[in-house]
C-alpha cells in the first residue's frame, strides 16, 4: 500500500462520514487483505498497546534469524568468524535508513548500551555539573550519575514542565546551563511522558556554549524520518528493535557529522579482537555472542517498505496516535468525572499520554504502583500498555504502530477503562 493509497481511503471515509479525515484511521492491510497484524507472530487475544517498550518483530525476520542461527550451528566455524563482516554490512544498511554515513554509526545492543559506552570513554572535569532533565530514562540517567561520582563532578537535573512547548524546553535547559557545565545527555523522545524535545536548538545551544552533547534517541528511528539530520551533538544513540520493528539487541551509536566529533575517542565496552581497527570498524567483533538477530535486522527494514512503505506507516501510526488518545482520554474521562485528557503539547508522533486519577497518592507510591498495575492489567485484561508517573501525576501511555487499529483502541477505552479507573478508587 503507498502513500496515494492509504490517503485515498482516509478521504472516502471523510466522505462517506462527517469527521476529521484522522479521527478514526481505517486499519493497514497486507497485499492479500488480511489485517495486518498477521505480519507478525503476536497473540491476537491481546490488545498489544505498548509497542514503544520492547517492539515487535515481524514473522520474515524471524525467519531470517532462524536460518543464520542454523548455519552457526550447522558449521560454527564458518559462521563465527565472518559475524563482523555481517555487522558492518548490517549496521551500513541502518545507517542508510537514518541518512548517515556507515563510517559514523557503531553497532551497539541497546541505547543504553551506546549511552554507557561514552559515559566510559570521555571524562568531565573535577567540579563541573552533568546536566540532564527530570524526563531522562533511568538507565541513562544512572550511567551519568555514575560518570559523574566517577570524575569528581556533580549530577544536576533540570525541570521540565510536561505542559511545556518547544520554547519552554529550550529554556528550562539552557536556564541550567553555566559555566560549570561540561556535559548534557537529552532525549530526543522521552520514554515515561512521550515528548517530543526540540533537541536540534538545544544540542546547537550547548555546542555554542563548548557543552559536550549526548542525545538519547532510544525511541526515534522510524518514528522520526530524520532524527539525526542537522543535529549538532557530540553523539545520538538509538533503538532498532522498537519502531523499526527489528530483532532485539539492535541499535546505533552515531557521531552526527554536524556535531564535531570522528569517534576515534570510543571504544566497545568489551574488548576482543577489533580492537586495533578505527572507529567504528573495531565496535564490529565484541566477543562470541549469538548476533543473529542484529545480522536479520535489515530485513524488519524491507520488510515494511515492501508492504506500506516506511512513510506510510509513519503517517498511520500518528493518526493512530491521535485517536488513541482522544478516545481513551474521552472514555476516562467519562467513567471518572475528571479531566484525563493529556497534559503534553509537543507530543511524540506515535506514543501519547492519557492521565488517570489516582487517589492523591504521593510519588514513591506511584512509583511502587506502576509496575504492579501494568501487569494487572496484561494477566487480567489481556491488554498490553505502559503506565508511568511524572511530577506526582499517574499515566497510561499508548504506542501506535502498523499493525494496531481503530477497533483495538475501542476495545479499550469500552471494556478496558472502567474497570482501571475502578481499581483506582479502591
Amino acid at each position: 500500500m503507498d502513500q496515494v493509497s492509504y490517503e485515498h481511503r482516509q478521504a472516502s471515509m471523510t466522505d462517506s462520514f462527517d469527521v476529521f479525515p484522522s479521527a478514526r484511521p481505517l486499519p493497514l492491510t497486507l497485499p492479500n487483505g488480511k489485517p495486518a497484524i498477521e505480519a507478525w507472530p503476536l497473540d491476537q487475544s491481546i490488545l498489544h498497546l505498548n509497542h514503544g517498550s520492547f517492539g515487535a518483530v515481524p514473522n520474515s525476520t524471524l525467519k531470517a534469524v532462524t536460518e543464520y542461527e542454523s548455519q552457526a550451528n550447522r558449521a560454527p566455524i564458518g559462521w563465527f568468524p565472518g559475524v563482523g563482516a555481517c555487522i558492518r554490512d548490517m549496521r551500513s544498511q541502518l545507517a542508510e535508513f537514518l541518512g548517515v554515513p556507515p563510517s559514523r554509526v557503531a553497532w551497539v545492543p541497546n541505547a543504553s548500551a551506546g549511552a554507557s559506552v561514552v559515559y566510559a570513554n570521555i571524562r568531565v572535569s573535577r567540579g563541573s555539573e552533568v546536566l540532564a532533565t527530570d524526563h531522562g530514562y533511568g538507565a541513562v540517567l544512572q550511567g551519568a550519575a555514575r560518570m559523574a561520582r566517577r570524575d569528581g563532578a556533580v549530577l544536576k537535573i533540570a525541570h521540565v514542565p510536561i505542559d511545556a512547548d518547544e520554547d519552554g524546553v529550550v529554556d528550562a535547559v539552557t536556564a541550567q546551563m553555566s559555566e560549570r557545565t561540561s556535559f548534557i545527555v537529552l532525549d530526543q523522545i522521552t520514554s515515561a511522558t512521550a515528548m517530543l524535545f526540540p533537541v536540534q536548538r538545544i544540542a546547537a545551544e550547548a555546542h555554542r556554549r563548548g557543552i559536550r552533547i549526548l542525545v538519547d534517541g532510544a525511541h526515534a528511528p522510524a518514528q522520526l524520518a530524520d532524527p539525526v539530520g542537522g543535529l549538532q551533538s557530540d553523539w545520538w544513540v538509538g533503538n532498532f528493535h522498537k519502531f523499526p520493528c527489528t530483532p532485539r539487541g539492535t541499535a546505533l551509536l552515531v557521531i552526527p557529522p554536524e556535531g564535531g566529533q570522528d569517534g576515534q575517542d570510543l571504544w566497545p565496552l568489551i574488548d576482543s579482537w577489533g580492537f586495533a581497527g578505527p572507529f567504528p570498524e573495531r565496535f564490529d567483533e565484541q566477543g562470541t555472542q549469538n548476533l543473529c538477530g542484529p545480522i536479520a535486522a535489515p530485513e524488519s527494514l524491507r520488510e515494511i517498505e515492501r508492504l506500506w512503505g516506511w512513510d506510510v506507516v509513519r503517517r498511520y501510526m500518528s493518526d493512530l496516535a491521535d485517536y488513541a488518545e482522544s478516545r481513551v482520554a474521552e472514555a476516562a474521562s467519562a467513567v471518572s468525572g475528571e479531566d484525563c485528557s493529556s497534559p503534553v503539547r509537543i507530543p511524540s508522533p506515535a506514543m501519547r499520554l492519557v492521565k488517570l486519577p489516582h487517589g492523591n497518592r504521593t510519588p514513591q507510591e506511584l512509583d511502587a504502583l506502576c509496575p504492579v498495575f501494568r501487569d494487572r492489567i496484561l494477566n487480567e485484561l489481556h491488554a498490553e500498555v505502559a503506565v508511568t508517573q511524572f511530577d506526582g501525576e499517574l499515566y497510561l501511555r499508548l504506542t501506535a504502530h502498523a499493525y494496531v487499529t481503530a477497533d483495538a483502541i475501542d476495545r479499550f477505552a469500552e471494556q478496558s477503562i472502567p474497570t482501571i479507573v475502578g481499581w483506582l478508587r479502591v
